[in-house]
């Protein structure tokens, strides 16, 4: 019998033919009608890219034509998406780069149009309609009417999706900070963002039944708590677990976001009881023992999708889904990683040992246990002692030291995930998200998630976010609105003995 990652890359090889086959064919038949598509660029570079272009990007309709004009050859996306595909990366960029800048919109055409809008403002409003209508009309990259033909094909949306992916890692890479590069990267995202809207998009739960290429994308694009063989799947679709994702008909078998839930009794506070805990394997679920439904991960599969709003509808549905099957259940909640915590304080570190501020963010009392713990002198020597154990997670290993940072780093935790902002939202990206779909910042879990990972990211503290369900609209008004964010007595708490204890 095949192990698990055998199975999966001898399935992965499969489809790979396939599809290799059955575009083969699709190239081929449009070789027949006349059209050449190449399996590598043409020699000479940015010439074979200006010729591939010229063919398959379609002019721009008249205003007056925009409804009659045909629609070009299927073999033309075909061709863009083949040759798209057998270029380098750097290639890539180039090719990327040109399509935008020498297909993009008619700035002098906009400029005309502009200045006929100002002067139709005294005419009657069926007029300056009609002249709006034209602006907008002739503020349409000329590109985009190949990105819709291209949505038209088979495996159309995914060569756009990845395409998006591609923008975006050139952009965050500096690779390209043209501003026609970012123009194409909006308009994929407002693409993306019309397909993939959430009256398009199939709520499906995962269970051990789904087919394997499912299971094994579910088990790839795990980024929360990476899933370790066969029997861990298992457990996670099984009983007293609900996995469930979104998905997309121009994308099948492919999942778009990623949640799994926990059926517990009440709020979790650590992830070890979730995802080591094998009692639930071949368990019948008792529906009296299912009172909370914990949220443990989210992961959304598509790069290109990034901006594109799915996580928040994917919880929403979800918790409708629960309602159904559990009537009286009541507690919804997450149980969130940290991301970001680990970095931010040694950083924070760092910068008080460089400027002489050590003592102002432990009490003299706090940092007497620090340096006997670590046999430090005072000072510098202490700061630098507490950065190095944050950063190698060796004070893990001291229930001494273990002690004594706790109440240290479950303040400066609630002033990282309540206080630090970035242009005053919360900086923390996992914060930022339930904040914004209206959750209320519950509580700070000290050991709970021991994992390498878990104190490497966040020293081992994790936080649940709550949904109460009749709070979540206000919430989310008052955080996006005005920077306000919902929190605990306890949250609240630590964020004050952090500000009494710190001078900073």
């Amino acid at each position: 019998m095949l192990s698990l990652p055998a199975n999966w890359a001898f399935r992965s090889s499969v489809r790979c033919w396939r599809h290799r086959s059955v575009l083969t064919a699709a190239l081929k038949a449009s070789d027949v009608n006349g059209v050449r598509l190449h399996s590598s660029p043409i020699g000479g570079g940015v010439t074979g890219m200006e010729e591939i272009l010229a063919r398959v990007v379609a002019p721009l309709p008249t205003y007056e034509t925009r409804d009659k004009y045909p629609p070009p050859p299927e073999s033309n996306s075909l061709e863009f998406m083949h040759f798209y595909g057998s270029l380098e990366k750097a290639e890539q960029l180039r090719f990327l780069t040109k399509l935008s800048h020498d297909f993009g919109v008619d700035h002098k055409g906009v400029s005309e149009l502009a200045s006929r809008l100002l002067d139709a403002q005294l005419r009657d409003l069926a007029t300056i309609l009609q002249v709006e209508d034209r602006l907008r009309y002739g503020l349409t990259p000329r590109y985009k009417q190949l990105l819709n033909h291209i949505s038209r094909v088979e495996g159309g949306v995914k060569f756009l999706v990845d395409l998006r992916a591609d923008v975006l890692e050139m952009i965050s890479s500096k690779a390209s900070e043209t501003p026609q590069i970012r123009d194409l990267n909006g308009t994929l995202k407002g693409l993306l963002s019309e397909w993939f809207s959430v009256g398009l998009l199939r709520l499906e739960r995962i269970t051990w039944q789904s087919p394997c290429d499912v299971l094994q994308r579910i088990s790839q694009y795990e980024a929360v708590h990476p899933i370790r063989n066969w029997t861990d799947l298992k457990r996670r679709v099984g009983p007293y677990r609900r996995c469930y994702a979104f998905t997309h008909a121009a994308m099948p078998g492919e999942p778009l976001v990623v949640l799994h839930v926990a059926l517990t009794e009440d709020v979790s506070d650590n992830i070890q009881s979730i995802v080591r805990e094998f009692a639930t394997l071949d368990s019948e679920e008792d529906v009296n023992k299912i009172n909370a439904a914990i949220f443990y991960s989210i992961s959304s599969t598509q790069a290109g999708l990034q901006g594109v709003e799915l996580g928040n509808y994917l919880i929403k549905r979800v918790v409708r889904e629960l309602q159904s099957e559990f009537p009286h259940m009541a507690v919804f909640s997450s149980l969130s990683p940290i991301p970001g915590f680990s970095s931010w304080l040694q950083g924070l570190l760092a910068q008080c040992k460089k400027e002489g501020r050590g003592s102002e963010l432990l009490s003299e009392q706090e940092w007497e246990q620090v340096e006997q713990a670590v046999d430090s002198g005072p000072g510098p020597a202490a700061v630098e002692a507490l950065r190095k154990l944050i950063a190698t997670g060796e004070w893990t290993r001291s229930e001494r030291l273990t002690r004594a940072l706790e109440p240290v780093l479950m303040r400066l935790c609630a002033w990282y995930l309540y206080g630090e902002k970035r242009r005053g939202y919360a900086l923390n990206p996992v914060a930022n998200f339930h904040l914004q779909n209206g959750a209320t910042m519950w509580r700070l879990n000290w050991n709970a998630d021991t994992s390498p990972r878990g104190v490497a990211n966040s020293c081992a503290i994790m936080v649940n976010y709550r949904y109460f369900l009749n709070e979540t609209s206000k919430n989310s008004a008052l955080y996006l609105q005005h920077r306000a964010i919902a929190a605990s007595e306890q949250l609240v708490g630590l964020v004050s003995q952090f500000q009494k204890s710190s001078k900073l």
